[in-house]
């Protein structure tokens, strides 16, 4: 897919002059704007973290292939498309967002059109700005062929462990299906899966069961108060999760517009592989929650791990097993990608949820910020420490792996890590 335009005009001096208009007018925020409005809308609806990862990637690998056409800079994900230097960036790039939204959100059309309208207000009257949204729809509508057939559609068929005419709960766990889903960059959906859970009987087991049963009880008098918090502020899943940071470090790197784009096109593609690797190791594994671990202690034979019959969790614990934990991947994955293109350092980033009114976390360092989200899985009562330490280790191959074959400057293409 080829798409080639010129400006209309037989006077190089007027050709020079729109190129220098259309480039220097093209602002990165149109990237952050429809990031936003894609989180806004998916809050609105009440959207589940997998299906909104997956439009997350669409819009962003969308936005990047139509401003990557124009510029040439980096490799595409996978469209060959090629367009005049003069097209508008910022009109690709709002078509491309508007069209990938409108076609998984139709019965947004209204609020969409605003905000088309407001990316494309700003923007001269040209045949630049025309080619743009020309060239936006047709990024959008080849990502669109590309996950037409990606498994996100699969029928549930969870089937509920019991016996016959045993009783349990009739609530079907989440993401059963996702392990089947077509990765972005993985070469398979079990790439990066871990080994086992550790022994029942293992001085592992013992140490994280019974610490997870101190700190993450509802009720526990060893958690501090900021440990309450940041186990509640990451309540807060899937992509409102990470796209806040992803914009913010955008913002103190003072990319331009296609750089914007690539970085939001790595995270959000790292992001949802990360997901379908986890939820493709989580049902391989099927490993119990703390919650049914610690009240039925007793049946490990294990004396290092004593059963608390009445054991709540801080939060209401995720439908899905245990091991390993999707929140530690997901933003080891995203922070790998981050620090691969801005370093570890990015100035102070701040986090906000409205699963903790009231509390603002603040990092300098993108570690810091991954080992907080690990850490608050504790707190909440839902993972053991070795599953977000086995976590964030998958989540860092998923982001090393992602930039070393992803996107690559057209200058530079070293080996990828395995």
């Amino acid at each position: 897919m080829k798409m080639k335009t010129f400006l209309a005009t037989k006077s190089p001096f007027l050709i020079v002059a729109a190129l220098a208009v259309c480039i220097g007018t093209a602002r990165a925020d149109v990237i952050m704007d429809w990031n936003a409005k894609a989180d806004a809308i998916a809050a609105e609806k009440k959207v589940l973290p997998v299906p909104q990862a997956r439009t997350m990637s669409m819009l962003h690998v969308a936005m990047f292939e139509a401003v990557n056409a124009i510029d040439r800079r980096y490799t595409p994900y996978k469209l060959d498309l090629v367009a005049d230097r003069a097209t508008s960036k910022e009109a690709a790039a709002a078509a491309a967002a508007y069209n990938i939204l409108l076609t998984i959100y139709p019965d947004q059309k209204s609020a969409l059109d605003t905000a088309l309208h407001a990316s494309l207000s700003g923007i001269p009257d040209t045949e630049g700005k025309a080619n743009g949204i020309e060239l936006g729809t047709i990024a959008a509508s080849g990502v669109i062929a590309l996950r037409r057939d990606d498994g996100s559609d699969v029928q549930e068929t969870y089937r509920p462990y019991t016996a016959p005419g045993a009783y349990v709960p009739t609530v079907v766990p989440i993401g059963t299906t996702v392990g089947r889903m077509s990765p972005w960059v993985m070469t398979s959906v079990s790439q990066f899966r871990p080994a086992p859970p550790p022994a029942l009987d293992s001085e592992t087991w013992s140490r994280d069961v019974n610490e997870i049963r101190e700190l993450g009880a509802r009720n526990s008098t060893t958690r501090t108060a900021e440990q309450t918090a940041i186990g509640r502020v990451w309540l807060l899943v899937g992509p409102p999760s990470f796209n806040p940071i992803v914009r913010q470090v955008a913002l103190a790197k003072h990319m331009d517009i296609v750089d914007c784009a690539r970085l939001f096109a790595l995270a959000e593609i790292a992001g949802n592989d990360a997901i379908v690797a986890v939820l493709d190791a989580k049902y391989h594994y099927n490993f119990w929650r703390p919650m049914t671990a610690i009240r039925n202690a007793d049946i490990t034979q294990n004396p290092k791990t004593p059963r608390e019959p009445s054991w709540l969790p801080l939060g209401e614990t995720p439908l899905h097993p245990e091991y390993p934990c999707a929140h530690c991947i997901v933003s080891a994955a995203v922070s790998t990608v981050l620090g691969s293109i801005a370093g570890d350092e990015v100035g102070e980033l701040t986090m906000t949820s409205p699963t903790a009114p009231g509390v603002t976390r603040k990092w300098t360092k993108l570690q810091d910020y991954s080992d907080e989200v690990a850490n608050s899985r504790i707190y909440a009562g839902f993972h053991y420490r070795f599953s977000t330490e086995v976590g964030k280790d998958m989540g860092r191959k998923i982001g090393d792996f992602t930039v070393g074959t992803q996107l690559r400057g057209l200058e530079a293409r070293a080996e990828p890590k395995q």
